[in-house]
This record gives structure tokens, sequence and C-alpha cells, in this order.
């Protein structure tokens, strides 16, 4: 679970990092200020989260299946909020992801984002050590 998590991690926080480049460089003056905002916040909650999951890893040896309940909604949260957002900003130039469905799933992923928090919490209470 460890490596896992750890990999997950590795994998989103590189990304972050080629998404919010790419959103500096190369959708300035392509998408609203607005719209690059809200690339940004995608960005943001996307570390935030790979963050958070690495700090996971320091607890996966537990064995405790609150942490795997923190991956997992973390991941999805990750995919959700940070995913729609990035689809939602970039609408008007690739015109993929309908924003009536991708408005919805935004707060879902924020819902994921509190329950993986809400893991971690219960995790460190049930944690032995």
């Amino acid at each position: 679970m460890n490596k896992r998590i750890i990999l997950t991690a590795s994998f989103f926080g590189l990304a972050a990092v080629v998404l919010g480049a790419f959103g500096a460089h190369g959708l300035e003056g392509k998408i609203s200020k607005d719209h690059l905002e809200t690339w940004e916040t995608a960005v943001d909650y996307q570390f935030y989260h790979t963050v958070a999951l690495l700090f996971l890893a320091t607890f996966s040896r537990a064995k405790n299946s609150y942490i795997k309940f923190s991956f997992i909604t973390f991941t999805l949260g990750i995919l959700l909020f940070s995913g729609s957002l990035y689809l939602l900003s970039t609408y008007s130039i690739t015109e993929f992801g309908s924003p009536a469905i991708l408005g919805p799933i935004t707060p879902v992923g924020g819902l994921c984002f509190i329950l993986g928090w809400l893991g971690l919490f219960i995790a460190t209470i049930k944690n032995k050590g």
C-alpha cells in the first residue's frame, strides 16, 4: 500500500507541475482570466492533496482501513475536482466536457476531499502509536 500511495502521489505531483506550467505559459491569452484562475485553483488543490497522499504513506504500515479510505477518496477528489476544473477551464477552446455535466462533478470531488480528511482524522484517533 505504501508503494502504491507514493507512486500515485508522485504521478499527481508531476502532473500538477506540468499542468501548472501549461496553465501559466500555454493558456495565458487563450482563455479568460476567470478560467485561468479556475485552472490555477485546480492545480492548487491537486498539489495540496498530493502532499496529503504523501503524508498518508507515513501511516500506511499501520494497516488501518481509514488510511486506505483516505487514499481512495483523495485520489478520486483529485480526479473529479481538479479534473473537472481543468476541463471546465478549457471548454471555450476544446469544447470537450459539457459544463452542464462537469459542473455537478466538481462538488462531488470536493466531498471526496472532505471525506479523505475525515478518514485521516479517524485513522489518527484509532492509531495505537
